[in-house]
């Protein structure tokens, strides 16, 4: 595989969209930047489901698991509540509670409704909508082909307002945005339960069933079949669900919130799974699980869950060798256990099909690696940092070379040369990559007659003893060389010593990240419009950003894996 143009633009602009909870969002930062590096370093093959997993709908999601879970005592409050944590509301302020107030598809919605009413004279409240969103609602989503959030599946507790819905179901056969469903109809115990759809906007679907005093909805039909007729197993689903039951906080390893009683109770809960954040890479993250954020009576807390010993492998947090590499002055940081036959995965698919890796000397992970993204380079091009189980040898470095040679490339117009170096005894391999957001023009390139683009990359790996660092940004690379020579300071300088630190986060630092991504991808000349909505818009956010003072995220000191969704405390430590 290789790294072509369409790879970095991807890169650039991750296809990840807005959709969902702006807690969400802010994880989403963290992975897709690291999607980015990863789908140039180890750029795997399309996802497949395990062959164990077999999928029971047309849209090949296990409604059993969602990728975000969001339990909520009111759903018409989360946005208020979100701007209860002082980083939040400093940066997003009011225009947050706004925003849901006045989303288009929330508009959309409350419009189709309130015609219904005045056409077929029903005595409903024009705030039905409202009183809905104001009940115990959990929100599960899953994201499709292109990594969004498009699929969701809603449980709203309706509390005595059910019957303010049967006018509904009356006028479904003479509404022209309301009717009733030919999919086969539920049956909970005696009584049968009919899918309704409403149309709303510019001819978007929203599905509901209700039973009881729960009230369903779902984004599309074919969550419930499975090819052209109904699906047993989402059937069974959706029959729990109607039903008063919740099978989904049992997949992140929790117990359904309205099940915890008394002062522990929480207001929100949001639950996001590995399944979303690693973006088809999980099998390098093996110990990673999920995140959640709750807010308890005594505020919000964050979570971090660890798999089980047999699926995390030998996982290791101690992130020490790696902060102590990345070079100081970083907007944010990740570091994560990793699988340590990562190199051996890659060198295999390598050696079926090149001859120029030793396959008698192995690789292997020491079990953590690091990201840094860092304000003078950009997004997509983050530090990488890694530590190999054992000491390097001439076999190895010729399976690294064989790997960096394999592995990074794109289309040019002929074969560009790895160019292999020794810098103070550390081993580096670059190449010059093509691409439209090159650091490089042309004519700095030292093969200007291959390049295919006008702009370049020069992509570069490194091994000093057992440390190996990776970049699209080769003076990322040298800096890192340079703090492992002690010329230049290292991050570990600014962290809380002895303590596991999985992510560093420096506001100022990230807000002029941000601010250099966002408009040079908005020029004014090309993008006027939308470069002087980034002005009025998103800059005074940057700001207030920047104004922010800079965290560690620091897990508990005896951190291990031990079970399976090993639910940890994250502390949010100022520095």
């Amino acid at each position: 595989m290789t790294v072509d143009n369409k790879n970095v633009t991807s890169a650039a602009r991750p296809s990840r969209s807005k959709y969902g909870f702006w807690v969400v969002g802010v994880i989403l930062i963290i992975s897709a930047a690291a999607w980015g590096i990863q789908h140039f370093l180890l750029a795997p093959q399309q996802s497949s489901p395990p062959q164990e997993l077999v999928w029971h709908n047309n849209l090949q999601i296990d409604l059993h698991h969602p990728d975000v879970l969001i339990e909520s005592e009111s759903l018409g409050r989360l946005p208020k509540d979100l701007l209860a944590i002082p980083f939040l509301r400093d940066t997003l302020t009011e225009d947050l509670v706004f925003y849901y107030q006045n989303n288009a598809d929330r508009l959309g919605i409350a419009g189709s409704l309130r015609r219904i009413v005045y056409e077929h004279e029903l005595t409903l409240r024009d705030n039905l909508l409202e009183m809905l969103i104001d009940q115990p609602a959990d929100i599960a989503l899953w994201h499709d082909e292109r990594g969004r959030l498009s699929h969701f599946m809603a449980v709203i507790k309706l509390s005595g307002l059910a019957r303010l819905l049967e006018p509904l179901a009356k006028v479904a056969a003479a509404d022209t945005q309301l009717a009733r469903m030919d999919f086969a109809p539920f049956k909970i115990g005696e009584e049968t339960v009919s899918v309704y759809q409403l149309r709303y906007g510019n001819n978007k679907p929203l599905l509901f069933a209700s039973h009881g005093d729960n009230l369903l909805l779902f984004s599309d039909i074919d969550m419930l079949y499975e090819q052209d007729a109904p699906s047993q197993d989402s059937s069974q689903v959706t029959r729990a669900l109607l039903s008063g039951d919740a099978p989904w906080p049992e997949s992140f390893g929790l117990k359904a919130r309205n099940a915890v009683a008394g002062a522990d109770k929480t207001a929100h809960r949001i639950s996001v799974s590995a399944n979303y954040l690693g973006f088809g890479y999980q099998r390098f993250i093996l110990a990673f699980a999920g995140v959640r954020f709750e807010m308890q009576p005594q505020g919000w807390a964050s979570y971090l869950a660890l798999n089980d010993p047999s699926a995390a492998g030998n996982a290791n947090f101690d992130f020490s060798a790696i902060w102590k590499t990345m070079p100081m002055g970083a907007s944010f940081c990740v570091a994560v256990p990793v699988a340590q036959n990562v190199p051996e995965y890659l060198l295999q698919r390598i050696d079926a099909i090149s001859d120029r890796a030793e396959s008698n000397a192995s690789l292997a992970m020491s079990g953590s690696s690091g990201l840094c993204w860092y304000p003078d380079s950009h997004l997509y091009t983050p530090l990488v940092v890694s530590q190999l189980a054992t000491a390097a040898d001439e076999q190895s470095d010729k399976r690294l070379a064989a790997l960096f040679d394999t592995v990074i490339g794109a289309r040019e117009k002929q074969p560009v040369p790895v160019v292999a170096s020794t810098k103070n005894q550390a081993q580096v391999w670059q190449r010059e990559v093509s691409s439209r957001y090159g650091q490089y023009p042309l004519n700095e390139s030292n093969s200007p007659e291959s390049l295919a683009g006008s702009q370049f990359f020069r992509v570069s790996l490194a091994r000093s003893h057992q440390t190996l660092l990776f970049s699209l940004d080769d003076k990322l690379v040298n800096k890192a060389l340079q703090t492992l020579d002690k010329h230049f300071p290292p991050l570990a300088d600014v962290l809380p010593p002895q303590a596991v630190v999985p992510v560093y986060m420096a506001p100022e630092a990230l807000s002029g990240l941000f601010k250099q991504e966002v408009f040079a991808s908005l020029p004014k000349n090309l993008e006027p419009i939308f470069h002087n909505a980034a002005q009025t818009l998103l800059l005074p956010k940057l700001t207030a950003l920047a104004g922010q003072q800079s965290y560690a995220l620091v897990l508990p000191a005896n951190t291990e894996v031990k079970e399976s969704w090993q639910w940890l405390p994250l502390q949010w430590q100022g520095l």
